[in-house]
């Protein structure tokens, strides 16, 4: 197991460009399985679990080439449908949460399906229902296999049909849209995500030959085709990491530009942090957090406290609660954060309250963090990573406190972010790998 060694109190100063988006990556990168011709996919982040994902297609028999660092051709016109079926399938989707992607394109093109439970953060309760059911809206049938723990799914081609999904879960709204793309009428899809990520693979398709309307809206509308052809897609910038880079410069920064940062498609983020104080300027498509002597909470308008929860897009992202939870602690005043998506996120919390934070856990979905305004500095400690969002937040902490501290289990940050402690060194911070 490896971990960082963070020597705190470095002020960060200097310019920082963010990854390719990994939730975008995932879904688009499952697509390339929708046709026998090349796609041409560009700024891949280099991270985990988009690796262990591209991996797990060239197993199956995709013939992948890498073009650049984050560059990649797929063509898959060989697929091993043998292989498909096999234990050591199943083993390795068992570790990678991405996986689920793939069963809307094999089920799409190939008729059939075998996946396992995915594995990926432990942060609550992230049920496959939706998927499930929007398969079988469109015709395909499915059984648990409990003594091998998968899902065999199987049709002959897709009937297009309305439907309503139960929630707005973006891997089922893509997976969703994925497998109907070749159903035979029209598809539509109510309460499906519009997350830009959603938007991108739409995009995306629609280049390869689908006929998607409704996008970046609620209400999808796919006319099935025949096939599709190849294409060339560039992912956007991380809206994820951007929020983690404004968060780290709020904590502690000395002056950073965060380069190329998509502004028309972060919704509602630089407003969270602005909500907590933290002042920022935009240049083109570039951010500028200069130094934060003092962030001072909001309220609104009738003087309350301000509550921060996460909703689906256009909402709050839930993946940047806690990098918000970090940067309150160091800001002026009190906020509550409502972490409504996920039962198990707010947890990481007691390692913030162990460094000095100030902060009441009201229940698995709720806390109130009273900030230090600087007063007192967050402390040096040791502690583990449970997920990769939490993962980057303990870091940021980590890099504003005082002493030194050590993270452990730093895979899981690792499965989402790229190089992240040479890019932050690059700026000024201490910390090295271990392990």
């Amino acid at each position: 197991m490896a971990s960082f060694i963070i020597e705190g109190g470095h002020p960060l100063s200097g310019t920082i460009t963010p990854q390719g988006a990994k939730n975008e990556a995932l879904e688009v990168i499952s697509a390339v399985l929708l046709t026998a011709e090349e796609v041409v996919i560009r700024n891949i982040p280099d991270i985990r679990d988009v690796n262990n994902l591209i991996q797990l297609l060239a197993d199956i028999g995709v013939r992948v080439r890498r073009l650049g660092r984050n560059d990649y051709s797929f063509r898959a016109d060989s697929v091993s449908l043998d292989y498909l079926e096999g234990d050591e399938f199943v083993r390795k989707c068992a570790a990678l949460r991405g996986s689920v992607l793939l069963i809307g394109p094999l089920l799409a093109r190939f008729g059939k399906a075998v996946i396992a439970t995915p594995g990926g953060d432990k942060i609550g309760r992230r049920r496959l229902d939706t998927h499930f059911l929007g398969f079988k809206a469109l015709g395909a049938e499915f059984r648990h296999v409990e003594e091998r723990n998968v899902y065999e799914i199987a049709a002959g081609r897709l009937e297009g049909r309305y439907m309503l999904l139960d929630e707005a879960s973006v891997t089922g709204t893509a997976n969703i849209i994925m497998a109907a793309v070749f159903a035979r009428g029209t598809t539509t899809i109510y309460n499906a995500a519009c997350e830009p990520y959603i938007q991108q693979l739409c995009h995306m398709l629609n280049r390869m030959g689908a006929r998607i309307s409704g996008i970046a809206s609620n209400l999808l509308t796919i006319v099935g085709v025949e096939s599709l052809h190849g294409t060339a897609h560039t992912i956007l910038p991380d809206m994820i990491e951007v929020g983690s880079f404004i968060g780290m410069a709020a904590m502690a920064g000395d002056g950073i530009r965060i380069k190329d940062v998509s502004l028309r498609n972060l919704g509602i983020i630089p407003e969270a942090f602005r909500r907590l104080g933290v002042r920022m300027q935009t240049e083109g498509d570039d951010i500028i957090i200069p130094r934060q002597e003092h962030c001072e909470i909001e309220s609104f308008i009738d003087g309350t406290i301000m509550t921060l929860a996460d909703a689906p897009w256009p909402g709050l992202t839930p993946d940047l609660i806690s990098v918000l939870i970090v940067v309150a602690t160091q800001a002026r005043g009190s906020v509550l954060f409502h972490q409504k998506m996920f039962e198990s996120r707010l947890f990481f919390v007691d390692k913030l309250i162990d460094m000095g934070a100030q902060i009441i856990l009201c229940d698995p979905h709720r806390a109130v963090v009273v900030g230090h305004d600087h007063a007192r500095r967050l402390r040096a400690g040791r502690m583990a990573s449970p997920d990769i969002r939490a993962g980057i937040a303990l870091l940021i902490a980590a890099m504003s406190a005082q002493g030194t501290s050590r993270i452990d289990n730093i895979e899981q940050i690792d499965r989402g972010y790229e190089d992240i402690e040479v890019r932050l060194n690059s700026l000024g911070a201490r910390i090295r790998r271990e392990g």
